[in-house]
């Protein structure tokens, strides 16, 4: 049976959800640093947008919203979380959308590239992609400095008539200072179908900060790192330069 079938698209909302995320002040947060930089920004398209929980934030800020992911399923989710929401499924390497937008950004998806190549690769995608006088706001990740290697998470979450416990266990990938692999287990238990459960694995990119610049660079845009109360990584805000 596939983590889908399982309904991992929903157990997955749910932790997310779950989490103590500040979903809301993380959108305003976007939305403010955005239109100290380009007033007028009024629309925006939200890159590898999950279940659309940002989105749902978003649609109160903008006039106008869209969402990209790989997955059909989180974007169906995040249709019915944000009505009339235009969800495309699609690359975040190489987008290829009609809309421009004024605000393009991109949260907790960068550790999923696997290398300085594909981070230029997609920055260019989303800079092609803009209005005039446009920005892209990424979030990144740890880098190889800050990233603990051995780290373990848990988190307990009820609504209703299910519980899901997440466990998390991240290495570094052997041989490797720059790739982490994390795997994490979900327990659920529902009133209707009882217990269930599965594992997945992934594994992740450490950027540095200097890698950041230079993929920025290399996609031809002027960049800044912003420090941020909202984001404890900071977020990356660039335009075309």
């Amino acid at each position: 049976m596939s983590l889908y079938e399982l309904g991992y698209v929903e157990v997955y909302d749910l932790v997310m959800r779950g989490r103590g995320k500040n979903y809301a002040g993380e959108a305003a947060e976007v939305a403010r640093l955005a239109r100290l930089r380009n007033p007028a920004a009024s629309s925006l398209l939200d890159v590898a947008c999950g279940t659309g929980l940002h989105l749902e934030q978003y649609a109160t800020l903008f006039t106008d919203v869209e969402g990209v992911d790989l997955s059909e399923d989180m974007l169906a989710l995040a249709r019915s979380r944000v009505p009339g929401l235009r969800g495309v499924r699609a690359n975040m390497r190489a987008l290829d959308l009609d809309g421009r937008f004024d605000v393009i950004t991109c949260m907790f998806a960068v550790p999923h590239l696997e290398s300085v190549d594909e981070l230029t690769a997609m920055i260019d995608s989303l800079l092609r992609h803009l209005t005039p006088g446009g920005l892209v706001v990424v979030e990144p990740w740890y880098g190889p400095a800050e990233f603990l290697s051995g780290y373990t998470g848990a988190d307990v979450i009820r609504e209703s008539d299910r519980s899901i416990v997440r466990l998390s266990h991240s290495t570094l990938v052997p041989g490797r200072a720059d790739r982490a692999r994390m795997v994490v287990h979900y327990a659920v238990a529902e009133a209707e179908r009882g217990l269930a459960d599965f594992t997945e694995a992934v594994e992740l990119t450490l950027f540095t900060h200097e890698e950041y610049r230079e993929a920025f660079a290399r996609a031809g845009c002027s960049a800044e790192f912003v420090s941020s109360p909202y984001f404890p990584l900071g977020l990356w805000i660039a335009r075309q330069a």
